[in-house]
Formats: C-alpha cells, structure tokens, sequence
C-alpha cells in the first residue's frame, strides 16, 4: 500500500505548526521520523493515520481519495502510552482480529504467537493491569502485529523499554517488513528500531525534509553518538 499527502498544513489558532507540500509512503518504506520536541511529529503521524484532520491538504491511497472520510484498517498507529483494554493480556491481543473470517483456532494461533515474540506468552491470562509499562507496549505490538498492517506508525515506541524489549518489538516490525509492509518509527534514542530505517525525514523549520539513510558513528573524544548522512549503496 501506498499513501500520499499533498499540501499538508497543521494550524494551531494563528501559529502554523508545519506545512508540508508532498510526502509518500511507499511499500517497504523504513523511516526514521525525527525533530525537536513540539514540532508535530505525533501529530503527523496521527494525520497519516487518518485519527487528525489537517488544517489544509489531503491524505490519500494511491489508487482512492477516501482516506479523510474514515480511518483506514491498513494503517496502525501505535501510541507513545498504548491503549489497552480492561481485559486480559489474550483478550487485547486477539481484539482486532477476533471478528475476522477465519477459524478460532488460527486466530488463537496468531494471538499466541504475537505474544511469544514479545516474550508475554506466559501472561496471556493475566489482567493487563498487572503489567509493566514496557509489557504494556509489547503487549501493543503484538496487538498491531496480529493485523498485519500495510504501515505501521510508531510513535516513541522505545521510551519505556529495555534493550531486549526493544530488540524484541524490532523483530516484529523485521518481519512486516518482510511482508511487504511499511514503518514509521518516531525516536530520541538509537536503537534496533531505528537501524531498520533506510531514511530520515526531519521536521525542522515548519516543513519536512528527507535525508539519506544514517549510520551511527563512534566519536573518539566522547561517549555521546551522532549521526552522519551517508547515501544508500
């Protein structure tokens, strides 16, 4: 699947949060979205999702101009702080697929494979309130992946996870990736999330600007990393 915006604008009373003239997800896009704190990058993200309209411009699939009128399943949008269900760890995991057109036993299947991936299968039967924040957003992962979107978005989905959690998660977006889908990942911090992108799009000075894939880099004189920009081979 892919989505296309046009004339992008989000205005907050008289102050332009950001404008933006084109962007594309195309299948397999891997990208790195990043920017100071309170430039709109939730806010993009939500406004792809179809869950914010824009001030100005339109978001739409390839082939249909539809998108603004109604969320689209294709497309997920994982939150910073997941939402979750007053329910059991299972129950929130199978959710959306639990009306699907196929057997209990392969949705059973798929909920509790989503949940050994992120090391929760354990806890399937467990009310989700007795959960950590981390095994909250795992449990949203899995949420996502049993879906199977086309694109993912992921804002901040690192914050409050562990090196083996977030390596975790990795493996699920990896494996979406693989299946023709495309990822969105908002992030303060380098990690196997990010390595996964291929591009960066910043948010700076009110618009969006793409730049080549990045590599991270071991500075010599201190233990702070940076990036530089280097093109794709």
């Amino acid at each position: 699947m892919t989505i296309v915006a046009d004339g992008l604008s989000m205005r907050f009373k008289e102050r332009v949060l950001f404008y933006i003239p084109h962007l594309t997800i195309a299948p397999t896009d891997t990208i790195y979205l990043t920017g100071d704190n309170g430039v709109g990058k939730t806010t993009l993200l939500k406004i792809l999702a179809g869950l914010v309209k824009p001030s100005e411009g339109q978001v739409h699939s390839a082939k249909s101009k539809w998108w603004q009128k109604k969320p689209c399943n294709d497309v997920i949008y994982l939150h910073q702080s997941p939402y979750l269900f007053d329910a059991t760890v299972y129950d929130n995991v199978i959710y959306g697929i639990k009306y699907r057109k196929q057997s209990t036993q392969s949705k059973r299947v798929a909920a509790i494979n989503a949940l050994r991936m992120v090391g929760l299968e354990t806890l399937a039967n467990e009310h989700v309130s007795v959960l950590s924040g981390g095994e909250k957003q795992r449990v949203a992962m899995a949420r996502a992946w049993v879906l199977k979107p086309s694109i993912l978005l992921m804002d901040e989905p690192s914050a409050s996870l562990d090196s083996e959690s977030i390596a975790r998660i990795a493996l699920m977006a990896d494996d979406l990736l693989n299946r023709g889908a495309s990822i969105v990942v908002t992030s303060h911090q380098t990690n196997a999330l990010t390595e996964l992108c291929k591009k960066q799009w910043w948010i700076k000075n009110r618009t969006l600007v793409e730049t080549p894939r990045l590599q991270l880099i071991e500075p010599n004189n201190n233990n702070k990393n940076h990036y530089a920009s280097t093109k794709r081979n």
